[in-house]
């Protein structure tokens, strides 16, 4: 069971990489879209991390229910890790979203409104490392 908990976080902090850049990525092509810059390049970068965090995401998510079926905890801090997860998805999709837009040349949000989308992320990744490693109810 610590090969499947050892690939969990190891597909965790591949997706957790992606959603910290991915809106990043977003900020650069905003930013250079105002100044008139060419960001094709973005486009294809942005696109590009989507699906390796995508697949990530998958990756976590599908050892991560092995171990809840192999350990069958089932504490409230679990309950309350999933519950901050399925906001990671949301905010995963939201990206997503975001991409969609970038690829057909639509408006995105200001460079300041992307930059604390960015942020966000960490309000909901914080909770989550808290409770799966001090579970404390």
């Amino acid at each position: 069971m610590l090969w499947i908990k050892a690939l969990h976080v190891i597909g965790v902090v591949a997706w957790l990489a992606g959603v910290f850049y991915l809106p990043r990525i977003f900020v650069h092509y905003a930013e250079g879209r105002a100044r008139g810059e060419d960001v094709r390049r973005l486009v294809v970068m942005a696109r590009r991390l989507f699906g390796f965090m995508t697949i990530m995401a998958a990756l976590a998510m599908l050892f991560g229910l092995w171990l809840w079926l192999g350990y069958h905890d089932d504490g409230r801090w679990l309950m309350v890790k999933l519950v901050f997860v399925a906001a990671l998805l949301a905010y995963h999709d939201a990206c997503r979203r975001l991409l969609a837009r970038l690829e057909r040349g639509a408006a995105l949000p200001g460079p300041l409104a992307l930059r604390l989308f960015n942020e966000a992320a960490l309000l909901l990744v914080v909770p989550i490392i808290l409770l799966a490693v001090v579970k404390p109810f």
